[in-house]
C-alpha cells in the first residue's frame, strides 16, 4: 500500500466507516462510529498517515523504523506518523491500520459498540 487511493479502500472496507474532510480539503479523515483512527494529508508526495497506536507498541516501532514517527499534531503517546518511504512493508501498514481502528472500537461507549455491532 503506497498511495492515498489504495489507504482510502482498504479504510473504507471496515465495517462503520465514514470519510470525511473536517480539518479543510487537504486532509482525509476517517472515522468508525464517529471515532477518528486515520489521519492522512491529500497533499503530500509520499503517503503520510497517523494511527492510533498501543503506547509501548508504538515506541517499539518508533525503534525499530525511521519511517514510524510520534504523531504529527496528535498525541504522541498513542498516535504514530507512518511515512510510506518503502521501508514500511505493505502487510505491517495494513496491521497498524487494523490495530488503530479495532483501539477505536474496543474504547467505544457501550451504546455506540452495540450499535456497530448490528451493522453488515
Amino acid at each position: 500500500m503506497d498511495n492515498i487511493e489504495a489507504l482510502r479502500d482498504y479504510c473504507l472496507l471496515k465495517k462503520g466507516v465514514t470519510e470525511e474532510l473536517p480539518f479543510g480539503p487537504d486532509t482525509l479523515v476517517f472515522k468508525v462510529m464517529g471515532k477518528i483512527f486515520a489521519i492522512a494529508p491529500l497533499d503530500e508526495i509520499q503517503l503520510r498517515v497517523n494511527l492510533k497506536c498501543d503506547p509501548e507498541r508504538a515506541l517499539e516501532l518508533r525503534e525499530q523504523y525511521s519511517a514510524i514517527q510520534p504523531g504529527y499534531h496528535m498525541n504522541k503517546l498513542h498516535w504514530n506518523t507512518i511515512v510510506q518511504d518503502g521501508s514500511i512493508p505493505g502487510s505491517l501498514l495494513k496491521e497498524l491500520i487494523d490495530h488503530s481502528y479495532n483501539l477505536i472500537v474496543e474504547s467505544l461507549p457501550r451504546k455506540t459498540r452495540n450499535e456497530w455491532e448490528a451493522l453488515e
